[in-house]
């Protein structure tokens, strides 16, 4: 009865159920650890960002470069704020006890004393960044040798929330903090990094330090777990597919062995096996249909 799992077709439909169910398996478990892996790292990051807000400061250079674990740090400078170069950077939200506000971050370049220039946020502002009545409340930054203390970013790129790399910004403005974005603006080298401050001048609001990229529950970690639903979806539906077929199969030999073959055809069952004739019938073996003889022989005694 089960002798048309030796057929060549069959074969092929093993070897692909056999093949298929364990990839699609492991693509879901390897999915499923992605998923999790985000939400231990989701986890760390947020007791890291805890730690940093009532650790104390560092110097800048210790903790260079920006990795997940020093993102968010308190990071210190000492240096003087280049005043003929404060950018501003528009169509940002905070978010705060009165939801999300639209503004623009107001970022100044500190000149330290190792040369280089650290971009610094030193706070946001609600409005537009093109308009004059906005940016009239932007206080001048503080003159002489200051310094800053602030929460360590790394550089923003396209990927980015609230980055404008398109371009088309008006003079002053600035898309993306990043010291790529900045190499065609200043004259002088610029750290791959920034800081937001913690304590801002009135009438600043402060900006949030923004969790390290790739370290929340973002867009990509529920992208996993859908992705690992597909794949047990897809593992299941090749199960299903294969016992589909094969109750059909089973259930056109056991037709064939009782001499029942309707939709033989279908089933790769020619006349020769017996077949369905042209009324619906079921052709013996040898194909003839009964009384075709006898009606050719009637109408060659007429001519």
């Amino acid at each position: 009865m089960y002798r048309f799992l030796l057929t060549p077709r069959w074969w092929g439909i093993n070897v692909f159920a056999v093949l298929a169910i364990p990839f699609c398996i492991f693509m879901g478990s390897w999915q499923l650890s992605r998923f999790e892996d985000r939400v231990d790292t989701h986890q760390q990051q947020e007791d890291r960002s805890a730690r940093a807000k009532t650790a104390a400061a560092r110097p800048l250079e210790r903790l260079l470069p920006v990795d997940k674990v020093t993102s968010g740090r308190q990071a210190s400078a000492r240096g003087r704020y280049d005043t003929g170069h404060q950018l501003l950077v528009p169509a940002r939200t905070l978010k705060d006890k009165h939801g999300e506000r639209q503004g623009f971050y107001v970022l100044n370049l500190l000149r330290t004393d190792g040369g280089k220039a650290l971009p610094v946020v030193r706070g946001w502002l609600p409005g537009d960044a093109g308009a004059k009545a906005d940016t009239a409340k932007v206080p001048a930054p503080p003159r002489g040798e200051v310094t800053v203390t602030g929460a360590l970013q790394a550089s923003e790129n396209q990927g980015t929330d609230g980055v404008q790399a398109g371009g088309g910004l008006a003079p002053g403005q600035l898309g993306m903090i990043s010291a790529a974005s900045l190499v065609n603006i200043v004259p002088y080298e610029v750290y791959d990094a920034w800081i937001t401050l913690t304590d801002t001048q009135a009438p600043l609001h402060a900006v949030p330090p923004a969790a390290v990229e790739g370290s929340g529950l973002d867009l990509k970690a529920f992208q996993n777990l859908g992705y690992t639903g597909e794949w047990f979806v897809f593992a299941g539906f090749v199960v299903f597919m294969w016992f589909r077929l094969f109750r059909r199969d089973t259930e056109a030999a056991k037709d064939a062995a009782l001499g029942i073959v309707v939709g033989a055809e279908e089933h790769g069952v020619g006349a020769e096996d017996g077949g369905v004739g042209p009324a619906g019938g079921v052709v013996p073996e040898g194909g003839a249909v009964p009384g075709e003889g006898e009606g050719e022989a009637a109408r060659a005694g007429k001519v």
